[in-house]
């Protein structure tokens, strides 16, 4: 199942929630070109999952759900175009579990 909630994909396989980059987000920030996860391995909904430059902005990326983070995508720490990509297995930004499922409900239907 697959909801959209900050201009992001948030993909729903088991108790693994995938948060990625919509193609309007990827289309609107530009070839990603540096890319620093935020510290910690929980996050609340709305902090930050992680700072990006790209070349038509820097930008801040918000998480819309709360949970544990069980992985980060680390692949685009030294090649951040993969945020650019349109393959899921390659753009995705990272992985939650312990989310709570009526907060996923609510997100907008993908």
């Amino acid at each position: 199942m697959k909801k959209r909630g900050n201009f992001l994909f948030v993909e729903k396989n088991g108790d693994t929630y995938t948060i990625r980059m919509t193609p309007e987000l990827q289309d609107d920030i530009g070839t990603v070109g540096f890319v620093e996860f935020t510290e910690g391995d929980s996050i609340e909904s709305q902090d930050p999952i992680l700072n990006l430059e790209a070349s038509k902005t820097v930008f801040e990326m918000a998480c819309p759900l709360t949970g544990k983070i069980i992985e980060r995508n680390e692949a685009v720490l030294s090649e951040p175009s993969l945020l650019n990509s349109a393959k899921p297995e390659e753009n995705w930004v990272i992985k939650l579990t312990d989310v709570d499922e009526n907060a996923f409900n609510d997100l907008e239907e993908a």
